[in-house]
């Protein structure tokens, strides 16, 4: 029974006759349970009582049985929940409620060879189980009793040796490396052990042994039958991806246990990369990170109610909540807040030096936490503020510089680093101590001012500095042979730093007049100073690819672009195909329709650079809709009805538009009357084309063949203007767009066939094409594709096509499971960065990725620091616009398969039909395969 609303029930217990002799155990009020006795036929134990008039909800007990088959694990942590909450927990005493019990101090080093739960996961236990049985099963295999010191281990195994059975037994395991963070996964919930409880897992000779073989082992710990082998078989098959996933985070866990000393470097780059991804750590230089990688520390605890520090206590630790959640709770005040996942407490107390100003009690069961504690938090910050410099004019700070710590095999050939400084000085400190140098490769610190200078310091503003540098003898009228050499040396700098330029951001270094003005000016001086000789090759370098940007320019200059009305991506306006790596400019034009609110609508043409603003007066104008621009706001109405205003300023307005999106005008108060239009709930236009009979891995070859033209066009810079806005740039982001948009479109592709296909045959033939399709992808590394494959896959409109997964062979579901797995979300995406890590160029990347890590370093940290350019912020991002650089540093030269039918398949990918409202792709879903009705 469920109450339901207001009411309050007594349970007693009786004797036979209940009004002589009762006793009220508790009162039960709403949202309580009672009667789960009927699960295993038992007898009433107590009797329940009205107290005032109640309404219940009742189940009955064939119902309650067939959900507790269904749903067991969940369902006893609800009846144990709800007993526990009545006053029948185990271990409660009715008499007076049990306080929360307060932890241990942290150990200082805390022991990686002890498990982080109380007991194992069922799922972890299974596992166990499964993999115990194949292992004693063997007669050949590494688990045998042994002589330790004079006694004897039962079934016990050197890790070496469990590394290579695991490695035999497991094709999705491909290292020692991966095999051993499995079985440490399985050592932390303390299904596998150390035979002493003193080594956490290692690729080594030390003895492991399975829980069940320990002294006092459960029965179950016999000769395996034969039907227990073909139940491990079974279980291993569908459940060993799920471990191999576990890995990483196990082997991540088991250094963040083990003291600073025994950290190899391989281990702290590791935990480095991790706290990078860290939110409540994006404030700290890259320096400090470096250093906490060394003695962060991993805390797990089992019970919640339990008390990490009291209000009052000294500050000792900073905290931050990996799993789980916390109550902050303050004297007279109670719980003031709940801390989730991924926030942190407690550093107040460690900076200030002050007592604790809150109890922090664990809300919930098994919460992981990281620790630093407060002896290494202040030797950091020493450290940190004694390696660094600090250069001053007027009393104030113009640039700060940390030393560059000495990383074990590297090598570099600068002792400083650039935190923050003033946008000259850092200019400044570029050509006078980075330039002139002979140092092979790129100078990270160039680098990172090349490639987000725009941020803070203008292309015009840039110029000016330059031409101030290089024009600086020009008010000198007597020179020593000193100072000529001086600014000779200058002039040699500047010209390399437009080399570098040029070498950095390509086309877009030319697309201000002033740069073409100063590179024409360089030039000359060039050849009109025989001390500028040794630079005539370089600049001519530059002019060479100046001309040919113009070139390029002039050639496509007049190009016209249109967004099909029918919901299409944008193409060329002359109706071919657009050309391979076409990129969309500032001033292309591009045509396309605006709408009010009846759904009249003018068709537009303006260039790509045109605000929002001049777009809505003109559409405004001619629909005639007589207010003023102040009343008016430019609108996008996506398919499922919601509503996306463009600010006055925004640019590439089109491109910016969602899969079946389109534009509208209206007033502001009136946003509310605007509806979609019919056509928007319906597919997009496509070549209509049976899936069936194309080549899978030709399908998979063209959509990769298109999608890098499409990547190819994207400008790093163009991440900057997404993160930081458009409009703050005026520059457009449409190539961006188009390719994100591509995204969205081959992962509702996906959902829209498979919802469309009413033939049951006919679903698991395209599910399994699909999986197959995917798969073709990660082997070409478009990985873009892949990661929208398996998201239209996991889709909910189509994960409930249960009779259509149900016959999908067992092969291509673990293939699936293996899919799944690599692109979780978890831990950053940890799966696929450590996958992508290990590849070569070319490959497309999962682009939302690197625009979410973008979004992160954006947001974790601020621009301007006490008036200097967070320079650390600037390194973060410019890491991952060199990611696509890295993606891009080879052509892509891929061997075309056996062509059948080359024409059509090159048609179809270039647009396909696709629905992108998820309401109308469930009901097409539950159409073709309604809701199965329990009986």
């Amino acid at each position: 029974m469920l109450f339901r609303r207001s009411c309050t029930y007594n349970v007693e217990q009786s004797t036979r006759h209940y009004a002589k002799s009762s006793v009220t155990l508790c009162n039960l009020g709403v949202g309580a349970t009672f009667g789960e006795s009927i699960l295993h036929d038992l007898p009433r134990d107590s009797t329940v009582v009205t107290k005032t008039t109640c309404e219940l909800l009742r189940v009955e007990q064939q119902d309650f049985r067939l959900i507790w088959e269904k749903n067991k694990e969940l369902m006893n942590d609800i009846i144990t929940n709800c007993k526990i909450k009545n006053g029948f927990g185990p271990g409660v005493q009715p008499a007076a409620a049990t306080s929360p019990t307060k932890r241990p101090l942290s150990p200082d080093h805390p022991n990686p060879a002890l498990p982080i739960t109380e007991t194992p996961s069922p799922a972890m236990n299974r596992m166990g189980w499964a993999l115990r049985t194949l292992l004693v099963v063997d007669n050949s295999s590494c688990l045998k009793d042994r002589k330790v010191s004079g006694k004897l281990i039962r079934k016990c195994a050197p890790g070496t040796e469990l590394v290579d059975w695991l490695v035999n037994l497991a094709p999705i395991v491909h290292t020692r490396a991966q095999a051993a963070g499995m079985w440490q996964a399985l050592l932390e919930e303390g299904v596998l052990t150390h035979v002493n409880k003193e080594q956490p897992f290692k690729d080594k000779c030390f003895l492991y042994r399975f829980r069940l073989d320990e002294e006092g082992g459960a029965p179950a710990a016999g000769i395996p039958q034969a039907e227990d082998l073909s139940a491990a078989n079974e279980h291993i098959r569908e459940a060993l991806s799920a471990l191999f996933q576990r890995g990483p985070d196990a082997t991540l866990r088991m250094i963040l246990r083990k003291p600073s000393h025994e950290r190899t470097p391989e281990e702290l780059e590791l935990v480095f990369e991790e706290l990078v991804h860290i939110a409540a750590l994006s404030h700290l230089s890259t320096s400090i990170k470096r250093e906490l990688s060394s003695i962060i520390v991993f805390e797990a605890h089992a019970q919640a109610g339990t008390i990490l520090f009291n209000q009052g206590d000294e500050g000792r630790s900073w905290y931050i909540l990996l799993k789980g959640s916390v109550d902050v709770v303050i004297h007279g005040k109670g719980t003031v807040a709940t801390l989730k996942t991924g926030d942190d407490f407690g550093k107040l107390a460690l900076i200030n030096d002050a007592p604790r100003a809150a109890t922090i009690v664990l809300k919930e069961n098994n919460c992981h936490l990281l620790r630093v504690d407060k002896e290494h938090f202040n030797r950091i910050l020493r450290d940190v503020e004694a390696n660094t410099l600090r250069l001053q004019e007027h009393g104030k700070d113009v640039l700060v510089l940390e030393r560059v710590a000495k990383q074990r095999g590297q090598h570099s050939a600068f002792k400083y680093t650039v935190m923050s400084g003033t946008p000259a000085k850092m200019l400044e400190h570029l050509l006078e101590t980075r330039l002139g140098q002979s140092v092979s490769g790129m100078d990270p610190f160039l680098d990172d001012f090349l490639l987000t200078h725009i941020v803070f310091m203008p292309v015009v503003q840039l110029v000016d500095e330059l031409a101030n540098y290089f024009h600086c003898d020009a008010h000198e009228e007597a020179q020593t042979p000193e100072d000529r050499e001086y600014i000779i040396n200058f002039k040699k700098r500047v010209i390399q730093f437009m080399q570098k330029w040029v070498m950095a951001v390509r086309h877009a270094a030319f697309e201000e007049p002033s740069v073409c003005d100063f590179i024409e000016d360089l030039a000359a001086e060039v050849e009109a100073d025989p001390d500028l000789n040794e630079e005539t090759s370089i600049i001519h370098n530059v002019l060479t690819q100046m001309a040919r940007y113009q070139e390029d320019r002039n050639q496509n200059a007049g190009q016209k672009w249109k967004l099909p009305t029918n919901g299409q991506p944008i193409c060329l306006f002359s109706g071919n195909a657009t050309p391979s790596k076409t990129v969309i400019r500032p001033d292309d034009d591009i045509i396309f329709r605006v709408y009010c609110a009846d759904h009249t609508y003018c068709t537009l043409r303006f260039p790509m650079h045109t605000t929002a603003e001049l777009i809505k007066a003109c559409a405004a104008d001619k629909l005639q809709l007589n207010r003023g621009p102040d009343d008016l706001c430019l609108v996008e109405v996506k398919s499922n009805g919601e509503r996306s205003v463009f600010k006055d300023n925004d640019v590439s307005i089109p491109t910016g538009l969602t899969l079946n999106g389109r534009l509208f005008v209206s007033v502001k108060d009136h946003l509310d009357a605007l509806t979609q239009l019919p056509e928007q709930e319906c597919p997009t236009e496509g070549v209509d084309i049976d899936l069936e009979i194309l080549s899978t891995k030709e399908l998979a070859y063209h959509i990769t063949i298109f999608e890098w033209d499409l990547f190819w066009a994207v400008h790093e810079y163009e991440l900057l203007y997404h993160t930081f806005g458009r409009h703050h740039f005026g520059k457009i982001t449409a190539n961006l767009d188009v390719f994100l948009r591509r995204f969205n479109e081959v992962q509702y592709w996906i959902v829209t066939e498979l919802v469309s296909t009413q033939s049951l045959s006919k679903r698991v033939g395209l599910v399994r094409k699909f999986i197959k399709l995917a798969a073709y992808c990660k082997e070409y590394q478009n990985l873009n594709a892949f990661f929208a494959i398996v998201m239209g896959l996991s889709n909910m409109a189509v994960t409930r096509l249960h009779q259509t997964w149900e016959k999908i062979p067992s092969k291509f579901r673990k293939i699936f499971q293996e899919f799944e797995a690599l692109i979780d979300p978890s831990r950053n995406h940890r799966a696929y960065r450590v996958f992508v890590g290990k590849l070569q160029p070319p490959l497309i990347p999962f682009m939302p990725l690197l625009l979410k890590d973008m979004t992160f370093a954006h947001e974790g940290n601020k621009t301007s620091l006490d008036g200097l350019v967070n320079f650390e912020k600037m390194h973060m991002m410019a890491q991952t616009m060199r990611t696509i650089r890295f993606c891009r540093s080879r052509s892509l030269g891929l061997e075309p398969p056996s062509p059948k039918s080359e024409g059509e398949v090159r048609s179809y990918i270039s647009s396909f039909r696709v629905i992108d409202n998820q309401r109308v792709l469930t009901a097409m879903s539950q159409k073709v395969e309604p809701t199965r009705k329990l009986n």
